[in-house]
């Protein structure tokens, strides 16, 4: 499949993975429907898009808000006509210890990013999808998997994710729509410098080491020819392989494996 055609709508577009992967999809003939918040950002990717031989469709959009998810649809069909591919990606991250959380508005916050936002989406989008036989795609999180420190939060909703987009799975295989879930992990984007703090605002600044994570451009690559198998889930990298195999007899192991990756920041 290459995606020459196809109506993709992509949240969290503006930056990162999503940047990414709109600028892959754009190079595949896609047409899309990029959302997020920051319409200038989203301005810029899409005429990076245009270049690359895509249809875009730009849609301010809050995750957060339910009413504005519905919106969202309706643009896309209002535009195309129809829509093939849902990818919820807005997503965001946290870095701190829950005994140093401030004030708890702010886990409370990232589920509403990372589950409601791709629940809203997923519920008004998917009558249109099964029209299509399309395809559901839920960009998760090896934090999706197992627990890891500085993460509580951000695990808790991406463990959400993958509990809801696992049962709707079962329901529509019926109707021929697809439901694939992608595990990233560590990956170089903006993500990072985004990920709030103990103080609920963004740290500004990225605690990985950039130069020995994934980049973004691969985690999309991965992520797209995941989609165009329809596969059940992309598990990125051999290190979150290996860790669901070894969860299932030796969980500590795990543990100290995931410990030890926020200590080195890789």
């Amino acid at each position: 499949m290459d995606f020459k055609e196809n109506v993709v709508i992509l949240t969290g577009a503006s930056t990162g993975i999503g940047e990414a992967l709109a600028h892959a999809l754009a190079e595949r003939g896609a047409w899309l429907v990029l959302a997020a918040r920051n319409v200038e950002r989203l301005e810029d990717v899409a005429a990076e898009c245009r270049k690359r031989g895509g249809r875009v469709l730009v849609v301010a959009t809050d995750v957060t808000d339910e009413g504005r998810c519905r919106k969202l649809i309706e643009r896309a069909v209002a535009e195309y006509g129809r829509i093939d591919t849902l990818i919820n990606n807005a997503g965001l991250s946290m870095w701190m210890k829950l005994e140093d959380v401030e004030d708890l508005s702010t886990l409370e916050y990232l589920m509403r990013v990372n589950f409601f936002g791709s629940m809203y989406c997923t519920y008004y989008a998917l009558p249109w999808l099964k029209k299509t036989k399309g395809r559901i795609v839920a960009i998760a999180s090896v934090a999706a998997r197992t627990g890891v420190p500085t993460r509580t939060g951000y695990s808790a909703s991406k463990h959400a994710m993958v509990g809801f987009f696992e049962s709707l799975r079962i329901e529509v295989e019926d109707d021929g729509v697809s439901v694939t879930i992608a595990f990233p992990d560590f990956v170089a984007s903006g993500m990072h410098t985004r990920s709030l703090g103990a103080d609920g605002k963004p740290l500004g600044h990225n605690p990985l080491q950039v130069d020995k994570i994934m980049t973004s451009e691969t985690c999309a690559r991965l992520i797209i020819e995941g989609v165009a198998a329809r596969k059940r889930q992309i598990v990125m990298s051999n290190r979150a392989r290996f860790g669901q195999w070894l969860k299932l007899i030796a969980p500590d192991k795990v543990d100290g494996i995931a410990k030890r990756a926020i200590k080195e920041g890789r």
